[in-house]
C-alpha cells in the first residue's frame, strides 16, 4: 500500500529509532529496576528492531513457553517474506508520537500499546497470507483476537502510518484495503453488509479519521480526509474532506484540515 518514497523515508529513520529505544530503555531500566528484565528481553539483548519486534510479539501471543518458539519462527519467517513489513512497524510508531499526547516516547507503544502490537501482528499475518502460507496466517489473526481483542482479517491492505488508538474490538474484513495515514479509535467494525460475497469490505482513503464505535459497512469508499463521527454508521460512500455522522450516518460538514487523521480533532 505505502509507495517507494513513503517507505524510503522510513527506512532511513530505521537506525535513529532503534538508538532512541535502546537509550530509552536503559534510562527505563536504571530507574525501574523491576522492568529491568522486560526491558533486556525485548530490548537491551537484541540485536536490532526487527528482531526486538519479533521477541515483543512473541510474547504478547504466546499462551505457554513450548508455543513461544514456534510462534517466534514463525514470525521471523514472515519478516524475511516482506522485510517492508518492519519499515510500515516504524511508520505506525512514529504515528502514535505525533498523534496520540499521551505517548511521551517511543518506548511506549513499542513495549504496551495493543493498538500498534495488534497491526504490527497483521503486518506479519499478511507477509504470510501473500507468501500462500495462509493457515499460518490464520493463526496469528486468530491469536491477536484472543489475546488482544483486534481482528483483522489477514488478507486486509493497510497503508503505512497507520494509528490503531485504544483499539479495543477493532474489526477488519477480508477486503478492507486501508491507504497511508489513518487514525481509528477503539471498536471500529470495517465490515460487509452479510449479504454479498468477493469486494465487500470498505476503503478507507489517506488522513481519514475514524471515531470511536463508527461502523463502516459494505464495499464503499471514505474519500481522503474525510472525518466520521464516533458511533456512525456508514453505509454509502463518503465524499473527501467531508465530515459525517449519525446513524445511518449523513453529512454534517466539512473537514475543517485536509488530513484529519494527522490532528484526531473528533469536533464535527
Amino acid at each position: 500500500m505505502a509507495d517507494a518514497r513513503s517507505i524510503a523515508l522510513v527506512c532511513a529513520n530505521e537506525a535513529s529509532l532503534w538508538a532512541e529505544l535502546r537509550a530509552r530503555a536503559q534510562k527505563v531500566a536504571a530507574g525501574e529496576p523491576a522492568l529491568a528484565p522486560a526491558l533486556g528481553r525485548f530490548v537491551l539483548d537484541r540485536t536490532g528492531f526487527g528482531e526486538a519486534m519479533v521477541e515483543r510479539l512473541t510474547h504478547r501471543l504466546a499462551s505457554s513457553p513450548e508455543e513461544a518458539p514456534l510462534l517466534r519462527q514463525a514470525m521471523t519467517e514472515a519478516v524475511a517474506a516482506d522485510p517492508e513489513a518492519l519499515a510500515q512497524m516504524r511508520a505506525d510508531i512514529r504515528a502514535t508520537l505525533e498523534r496520540d499526547p499521551a505517548t511521551e516516547h517511543a518506548l511506549v507503544p513499542f513495549l504496551w500499546y495493543k493498538g500498534f502490537h495488534a497491526i504490527s501482528i497483521h503486518r506479519l499475518a499478511h507477509a504470510l497470507w501473500r507468501a500462500g502460507r495462509r493457515d499460518l496466517a490464520f493463526h496469528l489473526q486468530s491469536l491477536a483476537s484472543e489475546r488482544l481483542s483486534v481482528d483483522i482479517h489477514p488478507a486486509a491492505k493497510f497503508g503505512v502510518g497507520i494509528l490503531l488508538d485504544h483499539a479495543t474490538g477493532f474489526v477488519a474484513g477480508e477486503t478492507t484495503v486501508v491507504a497511508d495515514n489513518v487514525s481509528f479509535l477503539h471498536e471500529v467494525t470495517l465490515g460487509g453488509t452479510g449479504k454479498e460475497r468477493g469486494d465487500r469490505h470498505p476503503k478507507i482513503r489517506s488522513g481519514v479519521l475514524v471515531g470511536a464505535g463508527a461502523k463502516i459497512l459494505g464495499n464503499i469508499t471514505v474519500g481522503e480526509g474525510a472525518k466520521v463521527g464516533a458511533g456512525s454508521v456508514v453505509l454509502r460512500n463518503v465524499d473527501p474532506h467531508t465530515s459525517v455522522a449519525g446513524v445511518p450516518a449523513t453529512v454534517v460538514g466539512r473537514a475543517s484540515v485536509d488530513a484529519p487523521a494527522l490532528d484526531m480533532d473528533h469536533s464535527l
